[in-house]
């Protein structure tokens, strides 16, 4: 799992401008005005090769009594999910009550504690740094996240307090999480699987919170299922403790060997299910699309096929994912998901000897030639695989520049026919040989 780190502090000191920043995208919306909810809440970024995925979190502040619980949850993703967190306090508004409280709650954390002094690009507030040693977390990280002054030194500071892995022995268990957004069954299908009510199954909307790993055996088989609550459209996520919820959800898709996109038939396909497939392209699992509340479905001979091209139409990102029909709620194909799931596992593991890549990619070049592009035609050289989970594949060619997107899908393509990469994605990494 990669490390996270927290970015917290009250309302308007720059935490989602600094979050821009460190991943190099403007994910989060930033305004001037406190409170703004942000469309994306976490994200993958990396410092000097270290991955990580970091995290935004609402302002934290002092108000009325009503309020202290969703202040509290807020707390809470720094304390529980963090490896490091970031404070971000206002060097142009210095000190306050509220900075003073959100103090008290990361005191309790036990975690490492960054201190980074956001908007020191005004030279007349710099000398303001130095009340905030006050907060006890050694010496103050000045930045700019505007302008991006002091971000290099805030990323060393950051990689630095990355916890130091741990070899531990290997669990030979898959795996495999469901997501999807509120009430589709993924509830359902985890009890169904474990043939156990295992997991608090509601008509209302947005009744699983959390997380729940439950490991389990099939067929002489060992599994972890991690049921999730449901992911919401971006944009969409107004309350805290659905915020703590997503990330969570998130989390089980970076730590699972296998992903389960759960669809609801009696429905159809909505814009929600668009965006929650979108966190599966982000990390890069191998995905099975189940099609759930099967039995609710009026079918004829052609409806399966529709079903089919619609997903296919709009998961163009997923193309390489099966798609399962069941109900869980009747028990009806469920025993087809799991070889689908050891199927993806293995293809997301399995390496290929060099020389029979070799051989797949000289065919598929002379089979069908690439054509010129931007001035020039790419010649390839040597292939070999760097890496699996996704598998990873490194092209050596005389200029990356001259390959066409649509030659790049071709080979991809070759390569997914020829090794059977089931489910999962794989990764073509054109390198320039010196």
């Amino acid at each position: 799992m990669l490390p996270k780190v927290a970015i917290v502090g009250r309302p308007n000191v720059g935490k989602s401008t600094l979050f821009n920043r460190i991943i190099g995208e403007r994910l989060s919306i930033t305004d001037d005005q406190p409170g703004v909810t942000r469309d994306r809440i976490y994200a993958k970024s990396s410092w000097l090769n270290k991955e990580f995925s970091i995290i935004d979190t609402g302002g934290i502040e002092l108000g009325d009594a009503p309020f202290l619980t969703e202040i509290k949850a807020q707390a809470e993703i720094a304390m529980e999910e963090a490896d490091v967190i970031v404070f971000v306090v206002d060097c142009r508004s210095g000190l306050t009550d509220d900075d003073n409280y959100i103090a008290k709650l990361l005191y309790k954390t036990n975690k490492p504690v960054l201190l980074a002094v956001n908007k020191v690009d005004d030279q007349k507030f710099k000398d303001n740094i130095y009340e905030f040693y006050s907060l006890g977390f050694g010496d103050p990280i000045p930045v700019s996240s505007s302008h991006g002054i002091g971000t290099g030194n805030l990323l060393d500071a950051i990689i630095e307090h990355f916890p130091t892995r741990i070899d531990t022995v290997k669990d030979e268990s898959i795996k495999f999480c469901l997501i999807g957004r509120p009430n589709v069954g993924k509830s359902s299908l985890t009890n169904t699987l474990l043939n156990d009510n295992r997991v608090i199954v509601s008509p209302i909307s947005g009744t699983t919170r959390d997380t729940i790993d439950t490991r389990f055996k099939s067929n002489g088989k060992e599994y972890v299922v991690v049921d999730t609550a449901g992911l919401r459209k971006r944009g969409k996520i107004y309350e805290n403790v659905e915020k703590y919820s997503v990330i969570r959800s998130v989390d089980a898709i970076g730590r699972s060997d296998v992903v389960v996109l759960v669809l609801d038939a009696s429905t159809g396909m909505i814009e929600q299910d668009l965006h929650v497939g979108q966190y599966v392209q982000e990390y890069k699992k191998p995905c099975i699309i189940v099609v759930n509340k099967w039995d609710l479905v009026e079918k004829d001979s052609k409806t399966m096929q529709k079903w089919t091209d619609d997903i296919r139409a709009n998961y163009k990102f997923l193309d390489f994912a099966p798609i399962v029909f069941l109900s869980a709620k009747e028990n009806k194909r469920v025993h087809t998901l799991f070889p689908a799931i050891e199927q993806a596992y293995n293809a997301y593991h399995r390496r290929i000897q060099t020389s029979v890549l070799n051989d797949v990619i000289n065919d598929a070049t002379a089979m069908f030639p690439p054509s010129e592009f931007n001035g020039g035609k790419i010649k390839f050289y040597y292939v070999s695989q760097v890496g699996t989970e996704p598998p990873t594949f490194a092209l050596f060619v005389n200029e990356p520049k001259y390959l066409h997107f649509s030659y790049q899908r071709y080979l991809e393509n070759q390569i997914r026919k020829n090794f059977d990469f089931f489910a999962t994605p794989i990764k073509l990494e054109f390198r320039k040989r010196d």
